[in-house]
């Protein structure tokens, strides 16, 4: 368990005692209700920050070195504020702070020496955003130690997704830094992806818990299939503009997907995209009129969906989701995050929560020889700096 104690304790160790103060922070990792694979489609996604993040120490230095560490992760990375900074494969974790550190410097922000320490209890590379939480917290920690006490939480996202994008090479959208950033307790955020115009959504789940389920698969061929995936939508719209004066993919109808897509790979493609922001505006209708197992259903939908039209599931996310829909208590399920891997979520029963771990983790395994984690993590507030 992470707290801020044991991250005085961890920051003590690694970096040694001073005078000088450490301020503390936290960022959310986050898990995507429903809405998968629209953000960079122009439509509505359905995210909630969760309990599980990755936290971070700062102390300032007196040169102009930003020594980074990790609890997690090797190696340990130093940045000279004077030298260029560029990608390097050898430091791996440490590209992204490395990333934020250049686009800061690039857009003329104020960033001095300083030690900094990370850690967290997010799982990596399992499709809750550890890479958002790590980009959102250094751009968050190196600005509130800079002195900026004004940051726009919507450019602040915007700005992370650009770091990602350029200096990651990663073409993502932008719903899991905005969702890492603006997050608010016990609330989901329908956030529309075109305009980043977003509201909050209470989430009560009476009687019924959120289960984060891990397959312990690692997410290998989430990057390239996640490009491939863009490509081939952004190949749908420009088909479907020929005939209709629509701006992103999400605008058009299904009729659409039938009368203008010949090939079948980019019609089952935008299927999922239409069907899937439809689905949204859907789950958070009747979550609004507290219809817990209607929500559920369409959590179901989607995962079928992502299965037969997007092909972005893989043998262990069906497994697991198949196991869960089997399993006592369990009215829901699907993957979540970019697929291939990774975690997905389930709906069930709080009282039969111990049942379905178990019937879960025992079917999951002698289907693919891997062994789950399971979380019931809660629904927390965005990035924050936290009391030391």
């Amino acid at each position: 368990m992470i707290n801020v104690d044991t991250l005085k304790t961890a920051f003590a160790r690694e970096y040694g005692a001073s005078s000088l103060p450490v301020q503390y922070f936290f960022a959310p990792g986050r898990v995507n209700l429903i809405g998968e694979h629209i953000d960079y489609n122009g439509g509505h996604v359905f995210p909630a920050a969760l309990t599980l993040g990755i936290y971070g120490a700062l102390r300032a230095r007196r040169d102009g070195l930003i020594v980074l560490k990790s609890t997690n992760a090797a190696p340990m990375v130093t940045v000279d504020l004077n030298k260029p900074i560029i990608n390097t494969s050898s430091d791996g974790w440490g590209n992204y702070p490395k990333g934020v550190i250049k686009h800061l410097l690039d857009c003329g922000f104020a960033v001095k020496g300083c030690d900094i320490l990370f850690s967290g209890n997010l799982p990596e590379g399992t499709g809750l955003s550890s890479s958002a939480a790590l980009l959102v917290l250094t751009a968050f920690m190196l600005r509130t130690a800079n002195g900026d006490r004004h940051i726009d939480r919507t450019e602040l996202a915007k700005f992370c997704q650009k770091v990602e994008n350029q200096f990651i090479g990663l073409n993502c959208g932008i719903m899991d830094q905005f969702s890492v950033v603006i997050g608010k307790r016990n609330c989901a955020v329908l956030l529309n992806c075109e305009t980043l115009n977003y509201q909050y959504v209470p989430i009560v789940l009476k009687g019924y818990s959120l289960v984060i389920m891990n397959t312990n698969k690692k997410r290998e061929l989430a990057d390239s299939k996640y490009n491939e995936r863009r490509s081939e939508c952004e190949q749908a719209l420009h088909i479907i503009q020929r005939y209709q004066p629509i701006d992103n993919l999400c605008q058009a109808t299904l009729a659409d997907v039938e009368n203008y897509l010949a090939d079948d790979v980019l019609r089952r493609r935008a299927r999922h995209v239409i069907a899937e922001n439809n689905r949204v505006h859907a789950a958070v209708g009747l979550l609004e009129k507290g219809d817990i197992v209607g929500f559920a259903r369409l959590v179901t939908e989607s995962h079928m969906s992502l299965k037969n039209d997007y092909e972005v599931t893989g043998h262990e996310l069906d497994a697991i989701v198949a196991s869960a829909l089997k399993a006592p208590g369990c009215i829901g399920a699907r993957m979540t995050g970019a697929g291939f891997g990774g975690c997905a979520i389930a709906l069930t029963e709080t009282a039969k929560l111990e049942e379905f771990k178990s019937v879960v983790a025992a079917e999951y395994k002698g289907r693919t020889g891997r062994t789950a984690a399971f979380y019931v993590a809660g629904i927390a507030d965005g990035v924050n700096k936290i009391a030391g």
